[in-house]
């Protein structure tokens, strides 16, 4: 799977998931070239989100959440993901 398929489809399941308010995956894989995950295929992702289910709720259950919602990406199809709620 390509990066912009592996975006599409983070952007998709959290869409789904969360009806978040406001949905940012950006790609950072070229700026982790020659990384050992970047090898394998995986991709480097960052995800900002903001939803209105995540207003009481700690940071920690909501990366629970969000990494439950795409584990079955990683690591083959995501080897690194960062998570910003727009909240923090």
């Amino acid at each position: 799977m390509k990066n912009e398929e592996r975006k599409a489809l983070i952007h998709q399941r959290l869409q789904d998931a969360f009806d978040p308010t406001s949905l940012e995956v950006i790609d950072d894989s070229a700026k982790h070239a020659g990384h050992p995950g970047s090898a394998e295929g995986g991709g480097h992702f960052t995800v900002i989100i903001e939803a209105s289910c995540f207003d009481e709720k700690t940071r920690i259950a909501i990366h629970r959440e969000i990494y439950q919602t795409l584990h079955d990406l990683i690591p083959h199809e995501i080897h690194a993901l960062g998570i910003k709620n727009l909240k923090e």
